[in-house]
């Protein structure tokens, strides 16, 4: 697998974490080894729809817990 990919790889997870220093640290990396803009925005997109899709399942459990 090449840097670029590990790289936008590293940022999404980052976001699905919540990993604000990560999310930091990834950006700046992916804009130095000068990824395109376009790609660094889908790694955040993916990473957002990974990240919600988790938390919508945990309000799911929670839910069904607080019945």
């Amino acid at each position: 697998m090449d840097e670029k990919t590990k790289e936008l790889i590293a940022l999404g997870a980052s976001v699905a974490c919540n990993c604000h220093p990560c999310v930091k640290f990834h950006t700046e990396k992916a804009q130095q080894m000068g990824i395109d803009a376009g790609d660094i925005n889908t790694a955040l997109e993916v990473g957002k729809m990974v990240r919600q899709g988790a938390a919508g399942q945990m309000d799911k459990l929670l839910n069904k817990i607080n019945k």
